[in-house]
């Protein structure tokens, strides 16, 4: 019998939950064949068998946490698909069954009296030592309510609060009295589970919040340049390159050159060192039905304005079809947000730790404004926001990052030059 474990996922994740199995009890499969979609902080992952045979057992069922190295099913390597040769071991039990289920309780009194002393093992899926782990609770001191002696979490569940209804009896009171007050509503509710991505994205915001002195400074760039040069150059462009120029380039061409003359807003705080980075990959981030997700245009400085724009769509399209790999999202030194895709006027986006900076596009709006001769035209405008970590950065050198990012938009034939 061979075991489906969580393999080694990235350095910086851990564990995850389990989204989908691919494959079911009976079924036969090849070695590399994906029998199960894990869920992690950033992307989902295909977990492939290194085994060939059938599936004897699932350990681990749907919305389960799991950490890497646990069991979360079984293979047995010489099976046949849809045979119940796995299973006639546990028929044994069943033969005596009403003497099993009566006995079973001074069965497992017992165990729980020597198991301190001869360290008895005990059957507990990864799920149950998990939470056994959590909560303090000796495993071996859990009766599990299985017939075949089986340890589950919600055995687990049940002795910690036993023990609890022991030693905190009046506490636990006072919590069920107070609990209504704030569970409880007197009209219709719906109560949905966060996703892990969703718990991370939480969490991930919060801590932010608390870590980082952060401010955010705006100022209004005109875009007629760039409109105007965007619709010379586009017809030209899809026909030499096979991609639209989409003004996400533009932005992502000014960014650069704006950390090139302000390299503190490429930079990061480990411990009490600055990190200034001398390379510049760019997050761009992205709306999916899961959440927000930054894949990286790895080293923007080197690439066209077409090098860009197919990352950028490729990178879009990755995420919306729920395929980024951990390599799309990990390293970015900045990042980019653009609210205006969805309407938004003006914004304070928030960081993406570790990066110390993340720049606001929003909607384009006509407005009247005045020229420098004094004379008044309708120009299309859009507002930008750069949010910045005071720690690393100050006042003055963030109002004069987005000054220049709003020049070279202005005046974008340098950016097509320099690209």
């Amino acid at each position: 019998m061979k075991e489906i474990k969580i393999p080694e996922l990235a350095e910086s994740i851990t564990e995850g939950t389990i989204a989908e199995w691919l494959v079911k009890k009976g079924d036969k499969i090849e070695k590399g064949d994906p029998v199960v979609e894990l869920e992690t902080d950033k992307v989902n992952v295909e977990v492939n068998s290194d085994y060939a045979g059938v599936i004897t057992e699932i350990v681990s069922e749907e919305g389960v946490d799991v950490e890497v190295g646990d069991v979360i099913g079984k293979i047995d390597e010489n099976g046949e698909a849809g045979g119940d040769a796995s299973e006639e071991p546990k028929e044994e039990p069943k033969e005596t069954p009403t003497e099993e289920k009566q006995e079973a309780p001074a069965k497992q009194e017992e165990t729980t009296e020597t198991s301190s002393d001869n360290s008895v093992d005990v059957v507990a899926s990864p799920a149950a030592r998990k939470r056994a782990r959590e909560l303090n609770i000796d495993i071996n001191t859990v009766s599990p309510r299985d017939p075949l002696g089986r340890i589950r979490p919600e055995d687990v569940e049940a002795t910690a609060k036993g023990i609890n209804d022991k030693k905190e009896a009046k506490p636990a009171k006072q919590e069920e009295s107070k609990a209504p007050e704030a569970t409880e509503f007197s009209k219709p509710v719906e109560r949905v589970k966060m996703t892990r991505r969703r718990q991370t994205i939480a969490k991930n915001l919060v801590n932010v919040q608390h870590e980082t002195a952060m401010l955010t400074t705006f100022n209004e760039v005109d875009m007629t340049a760039v409109m105007k040069l965007r619709s010379e150059r586009k017809e030209k462009f899809i026909d030499k390159h096979g991609v639209k120029l989409g003004f996400m380039s533009f932005f992502t061409k000014a960014v650069v050159g704006a950390l090139k003359e302000f390299p503190l807003l490429n930079a990061e705080i480990q411990d009490k060192e600055l990190v200034l980075k001398k390379f510049y990959d760019i997050g761009i981030a992205v709306s999916t039905d899961e959440g927000l997700v930054v894949p990286v245009v790895r080293d923007a400085d080197r690439l066209d304005f077409a090098g860009v724009e197919r990352e950028i769509a490729n990178l879009g399209t990755k995420a919306k079809d729920n395929k980024l790999q951990m390599n799309d999202l990990q390293g970015g030194t900045f990042t980019i947000t653009n609210g205006g895709t969805f309407g938004s006027m003006l914004s304070t986006p928030i960081l993406n730790s570790p990066q110390v900076g993340i720049l606001g596009m929003h909607n384009i709006q006509k407005r009247a404004m005045v020229m420098p001769d004094d004379s008044i035209e309708v120009r299309p405008m859009m507002y930008l926001a750069l949010s910045y970590d005071h720690r690393i950065v100050d006042g003055a050198g963030a109002v004069k990052f987005l000054v220049r990012i709003k020049q070279l938009l202005e005046d974008p034939y340098d950016l097509l030059l320099e690209g």
